[in-house]
């Protein structure tokens, strides 16, 4: 079974620059505690990178 990860939503996206709210909007992040689980892929790590200032992740 693939890793999965659990993202979560930290840092609010005003402010941010638009490549930045773009990408935690299709990671499904829009609102500041809010989690979601995708795969664990080279496109969600490149995704994750563009927002690890904002985000948490931990693996399930």
């Amino acid at each position: 079974m693939a890793k999965e990860l659990v993202i979560t939503l930290r840092r609010s996206l005003i402010g941010r620059k638009p490549n930045q709210r773009k990408t935690a909007k299709a990671l499904g992040l829009t609102k500041i505690n809010k989690s979601v689980v995708k795969t664990d892929t080279a496109t969600i790590r490149g995704m994750i990178k563009v927002v690890s200032h904002l985000v948490e992740v931990t693996e399930k």
